[in-house]
């Protein structure tokens, strides 16, 4: 681990927790240390008070088990809804830190109102309640206690001092804090020791050896909370610039003391366009208010040169058909933006690699790799001084963000992972 400071928040996250189910309540009991009181939740509307000890036991024996955070708490028509861990796994480290996945989510109905409540009310709350057994099953969910995985390694290192003594949700993007509505009712009470930020994509962390050199290779994908939805469900972007299947990505190697970060983007196309699903193998696409398109692409290209400087856009959609039209659309409103600072590259992806030809991506390669040496890359030794700074990202994109787009970005990675 290096010598950068990546965060020390005011208040450090439960770890561990008893959970006590008693009749009238919920009784949250650190038994990490952190800790004396207890955080008592009332099951029949979800109000919450810390407590200095158990309530009185009755004839019947509360039910205990261990949970590893809270996600957070689901208000609805009448009751509250606590979803905690029930299971976790370690999945590796990120830059000197564990990294949890979330095997096991129990939802804690808050509802016992509903025996006073109209049956409308009751058939009303029954009807959303079954919605959440989808959440008990929502995959690709990882946490950390100590640092703050919404941010990339460049982002943590550049934060104030003050900004990381902040509680870690306190210091989260939210474009990928996907638990960031749940979180209120808990940041209301300011409970910061049960507020645990949560992304949604993956993580992977391995420890490999290049010659006689030791290298931890860490691989995270976060994805965005903003027009989330499955493919041809949720297509293009809204009114505000927020593309659909949006997902950052993030390469960081780390050895003899250094740690090197490279961060690409990847997100629908920019304007407004859906796929209605029909029985047809592939549905036709519709570009919806046509006119609207340059004001939302440059909305959706301003964000992004703000958080990551220069941008390269590159689009590997087919030239002819309904994916062509597409490309049409895209070339034609990004052209009022292009500057030194926002490039486009059109790659008909299909036609040039077929489906195993990908070593012909090196023609894609010779269009763009001095723009990728202009954008660098994020590293820093191992006193936490920065060497390099990534100062601009490629965004990628094919219709649904995954086969094409995958193995570009690997050639991207691995252009960065040779220099590094």
């Amino acid at each position: 681990m290096d010598g950068t400071n990546y965060g020390s928040p005011s208040s450090k996250l439960h770890t561990r927790l008893r959970l006590w189910e008693f009749p009238d309540c919920y009784i949250f009991e650190p038994i990490d240390g952190l800790a004396d009181l207890f955080l008592s939740v009332s099951r029949a509307n979800g109000t919450m008070n810390l407590v200095e000890a158990l309530p009185p036991r009755g004839s019947s024996t509360p039910k205990v088990q261990t949970v590893y955070g809270v996600i957070g708490v689901l208000k609805l028509a009448v009751g509250s809804y606590f979803l905690v861990i029930t299971d976790r796994d370690c999945v590796g480290s990120y830059l000197g830190h564990a990294i949890f996945k979330v095997t096991g989510l129990k939802v804690l109905p808050c509802n016992n109102a509903l025996n006073t409540t109209s049956a409308e009310q009751k058939k009303m709350e029954s009807e959303f309640s079954e919605l959440l057994d989808a959440a008990e099953r929502t995959i690709g969910l990882h946490f950390s206690y100590d640092i703050n995985l919404t941010l990339s390694a460049q982002r943590l290192h550049d934060l104030g001092d003050e900004y990381k003594s902040l509680p870690l949700w306190r210091q989260a993007e939210p474009r990928f804090l996907w638990n960031s509505y749940l979180l209120e009712p808990l940041i209301e009470n300011k409970l910061d020791q049960y507020l645990l930020p949560v992304i949604q994509g993956s993580f992977q962390n391995i420890h490999a050896e290049v010659g006689s050199e030791k290298v931890n290779v860490t691989l995270i994908a976060r994805r965005c909370t903003r027009r989330i939805g499955t493919r041809m469900w949720r297509r293009g972007a809204d009114a505000e610039g927020y593309a659909a299947n949006f997902v950052e990505t993030e390469q960081i190697m780390q050895s003899k003391g250094f740690t090197a970060s490279y961060v690409q983007v990847r997100g629908s196309m920019p304007f407004l366009w859906e796929q209605i699903v029909d029985l047809t193998y592939k549905p036709s696409f519709d570009i919806v208010r046509q006119e609207e398109a340059p004001r939302v692409l440059e909305r959706h290209f301003h964000d992004l040169q703000k958080k990551y400087g220069a941008v390269l856009a590159v689009d590997l959609v087919n030239t002819g058909g309904g994916e062509g039209r597409l490309r049409e659309r895209y070339a034609k409103s990004i052209e009022p933006i292009l500057s030194e600072d926002v490039r486009y590259v059109h790659f008909d992806f299909h036609r040039v690699c077929g489906h195993i030809h990908f070593e012909r991506l090196s023609q894609l390669y010779e269009q763009i790799k001095d723009y990728l040496k202009q954008h660098r890359y994020f590293l820093i030794n191992d006193k936490g001084e920065k060497i390099e700074e990534q100062t601009g990202t490629v965004r990628t994109n094919c219709i649904d963000c995954l086969d094409r787009t995958n193995v570009t970005q690997i050639i991207c990675s691995k252009t960065e992972h040779m220099t590094q």
